[in-house]
């Protein structure tokens, strides 16, 4: 079934008032593009009718939903046109197929708020509310309830692509994990393979893998009956190297004895983070849905981090609903984001804790007086649970025996820092990462980084030297696989970008 347009659809050039939000909406606002139109959609033919045009004008199409990438795959002055789905943000039950419809437009608050109250379900996606599901759920998709519930993809029954074939020939898809399905390797590589590769999604269809039965209630992870929210810090000023080292070893070392999707942890998720020194402040927030219990695991988590530190810390913990949670956690980190930041995110993940060597480095980048990085940090999230039950290759997403996602991180307010505060964030990484050429190489330590948070610097040889492409730090053995749907679904190459999967 094609749902009728409510839209138009509309082409919005730079002589329509509504050209300069829509051309510069984005998360990051580091990149900026001046496509000749964005195209506003509002249903699928629509999308199919954007493609073909752009295919007959010869122009380069990117697609956005929630426009939240951290690389300038989309504002890209090479874009000319800019395919919107924004206003395809439809959440509802397809009886049929007995899964929940999700169009690309919704963001993840407005598919946990429509799934919850009207069913009471949930599904394990991003932190941020504002993030896109179009070009969420297809990266593998991450968030405080991927120990529990592992990642959204893991949740994928069947996607609805707009592709272009061999003639250049624009047509939807529908693609499901059945095993009879013609069109699998097709739902399979939006499990993981990132966006910008296949063609443009329009609708997800999400049920859980072995729900049984039709009645939606039981389809989907059933949402939280509580959240308790922990947040923990510490003054820079009462830390010292050996305190440092202590409470970064205890955070690895617990993620390590409590990542398996069998403890009673999995329903606990923390966040460190390590600030610059002239932030003034080191912190720990997350949460845990264990109800009852959920007091108990926070304390015995910080009784572990803390151990031996020997530095005071303040606590606080609240109890909430999970909507009330989902639509505005931990606000302090995302509420002031809405406007757009300058950022650059380079990410890892982690088999084991940091070496001795690595915290070394991360204590002497975060305590450098030779620069001025106020927005500098390093972020370590727990990981493994449910994500690490599935196999590397029954997904796109092929890290499934990590413990920790980290991040080296740097924002700023003003362009003209942008130089020397991405020159800093690259050399903490690099340096993190010196043993296996600057990058996650996948090892006893490392194990790559998530294509949801894409580093272009990883495709660089000045900055990865380790002879792992990248491809690899992202995709391990199933890059191949992903290369053989990209020869079938797009041929011609007409969605790519810097990271993109090349045909093969």
């Amino acid at each position: 079934m094609t749902l009728p347009s409510r839209v138009g659809p509309a082409k919005v050039g730079p002589d329509d008032p509504r050209y300069a939000d829509l051309a510069r909406r984005g998360f990051n606002q580091r990149f900026s593009g001046r496509p000749d139109y964005v195209r506003l959609v509002g249903s699928t033919a629509d999308v199919v009718e954007g493609v073909q045009d752009a295919v007959r004008e010869k122009a380069r199409v990117v697609v956005r939903s929630g426009g939240h990438c951290l690389e300038g795959f989309v504002a890209d002055p090479a874009v000319r046109v800019v395919i919107d789905t924004s206003l395809m943000a439809d959440v509802s039950y397809d009886a049929e197929r007995r899964a929940f419809v999700v169009e690309a437009g919704a963001t993840t608050g407005q598919t946990y708020r429509k799934l919850f109250l009207g069913w009471g379900v949930t599904l394990p996606a991003g932190e941020s509310p504002d993030l896109g599901m179009g070009g969420h759920i297809l990266g593998g998709a991450f968030g405080f309830l991927c120990r529990e519930h592992g990642l959204a993809a893991d949740h994928l029954y069947a996607v609805e692509v707009v592709v272009v074939d061999e003639k250049g020939t624009a047509r939807s898809v529908i693609a499901t994990r059945e095993a009879s399905d013609p069109n699998r390797d097709l739902w399979w590589a939006h499990t993981g393979g990132g966006g910008g590769n296949f063609g443009v999604v329009t609708r997800y269809w999400l049920r859980s893998p072995g729900a049984e039965g039709d009645d939606p209630a039981r389809l989907l992870p059933k949402a939280p009956e509580s959240v308790l929210v922990f947040r923990v810090g510490w003054s820079w000023s009462d830390i010292d190297e050996r305190a440092f080292t202590r409470l970064l070893r205890n955070f690895g070392e617990w993620s390590e004895k409590n990542s398996g999707a069998d403890s009673p942890y999995a329903r606990l998720f923390s966040l460190l983070f390590l600030l610059r020194r002239q932030s003034g402040v080191l912190q720990i927030k997350g949460l845990s849905t264990a109800g009852a219990e959920a007091e108990r695991l926070f304390e015995a988590h910080l009784a572990a981090v803390t151990e031996g530190v020997g530095a005071p810390f303040t606590r606080q913990i609240e109890r909430m609903s999970w909507l009330r949670f989902a639509l505005d956690p931990l606000p302090e980190l995302f509420g002031g984001a809405k406007g757009g930041v300058l950022v650059k995110v380079k990410d890892a993940l982690l088999r084991k804790r940091f070496t001795d060597r690595q915290m070394a480095v991360a204590f002497q980048q975060l305590t450098r007086t030779d620069v001025d990085v106020p927005g500098g940090m390093l972020g370590l999230a727990t990981y493994g649970g449910k994500v690490n039950t599935v196999a590397a290759d029954a997904t796109a997403s092929p890290q499934r025996d990590s413990i920790l996602d980290v991040a080296c991180t740097a924002g700023w307010g003003d362009r003209k820092d942008e130089a020397h505060t991405v020159a800093w964030v690259r050399a903490f990484y690099r340096d993190l990462f010196a043993e296996t050429g600057g990058v996650p190489a996948p090892g006893d330590i490392a194990d790559g980084a998530m294509i949801n948070h894409p580093d272009v610097d990883l495709a660089d040889p000045e900055w990865n030297t380790s002879g792992v492409p990248w491809s690899t730090l992202y995709y391990k053995d199933n890059y191949a696989r992903l290369q053989r749907v990209k020869a079938r679904w797009d041929p011609g190459n007409v969605f790519h970008h810097a990271l993109s999967i090349r045909p093969g």
